[in-house]
């Protein structure tokens, strides 16, 4: 997959993530095989660039390319000045979220609040893409509720406006994270639009990513929640996409593996106070539905150091690589 002048490795997208999706994150979907991964939402108000979690939040550095930050907000000329800033600190692709259900960033009319003003969507997108030389892309959801989808009105003014893709959630605004997400729209969307189209929504399987690709005739597919805990999602599509095989499960020794790799750059990247911190939810991903591991997740969230944190993973562990050589992970998320 193409988007403007930059060519992913692969058509498997990291999706964007409030509190997921920061450099450790990326850095290891991508290692695992995804094509692009897209940073957490960045407001696009120039009076919050200077804070801490703002600066965090687009610290792209050592990271393997493209950069991709996600800029969010309701003024086109905000917004365009965000873009700017952001591409003079490295960013390759600017994303627009016209998908965010949250009602905190709904209450300021943005995110996906913005599908139900279709004229500021088109000057939003329009001062954006006249903003920098990069590639700007776009993700939205079908719609702001299921008697109002304009997920195709909008695609069009994507296309007209020079956005060079678009990822499309199958659900409105409305929806939430409930229910199912539906195809019918985002194959609609790709019929009508000669953009590469992105598919978003319960894409948790190997198998799920073939049927959903084949269905819409979308360009590629964005992955979040199945992602977490479960990195390695990626290879497994990939592999299975290639070969019509799935790989094995990973094994206990290679779990463990890579959680302390992931540990050990969140501790790095944000100090061991706020890593300890932060590290509570992707270890409690990783060991989900694992034997024993309910009160290993109670336990964990009462621990405040690196050390304490890291002899509790050991332990884990090695406690399951005795019980067994293999794990079972379910694919419900």
């Amino acid at each position: 997959m193409q988007i403007g002048s930059i060519r992913l490795k692969s058509n498997l997208i990291v999706a964007p993530m409030a509190g997921v999706t920061d450099r450790p994150f990326r850095q290891l979907c991508k290692l695992m095989g995804a094509g692009m991964a897209v940073s957490e939402m960045v407001a696009s108000n120039s009076l919050l660039w200077g804070s801490e979690k703002t600066i965090r939040r687009g610290n792209h550095e050592g990271e393997v390319e493209p950069k991709v930050i996600q800029i969010a907000g309701a003024d086109p000329g905000m917004l365009a000045e965000a873009a700017r800033y952001n591409v003079d600190s490295g960013a390759q692709i600017i994303d627009i979220n016209m998908g965010c259900p949250a009602k905190k960033v709904c209450n300021v009319y943005a995110g996906s609040a913005l599908l139900q003003n279709e004229a500021l969507v088109a000057r939003i997108l329009e001062a954006v893409v006249k903003a920098v030389s990069v590639p700007v892309t776009l993700k939205i959801r079908t719609g702001w509720n299921k008697d109002n989808k304009n997920a195709l009105t909008v695609a069009r003014i994507a296309e007209q406006s020079g956005i060079r893709s678009l990822a499309i959630h199958g659900r409105t605004r409305a929806c939430m994270y409930m229910g199912h997400a539906e195809y019918d729209t985002i194959k609609a969307v790709k019929k009508s639009v000669k953009i590469p189209v992105i598919a978003n929504g319960d894409i948790a399987t190997p198998q799920k990513t073939k049927h959903v690709l084949e269905y819409t005739g979308a360009d590629a597919v964005m992955i979040g929640r199945a992602a977490q805990g479960r990195p390695w999602i990626f290879r497994e599509i990939e592999h299975y996409l290639k070969t019509g095989m799935e790989l094995p499960p990973p094994q206990v020794e290679e779990i463990h593996r890579i959680l302390l790799g992931h540990l050990d750059d969140l501790y790095s990247f944000y100090g061991t106070f706020t890593g300890v911190r932060v590290a509570r939810k992707h270890i409690s991903w990783y060991t989900k539905g694992l034997v024993g591991s309910a009160a290993f997740r109670a336990h964990m969230n009462t621990l405040e150091t690196v050390a304490a944190q890291l002899e509790t993973v050991h332990r884990f562990f090695d406690e399951l690589s005795a019980r067994c050589r293999q794990l079972q992970y379910s694919t419900t998320i």
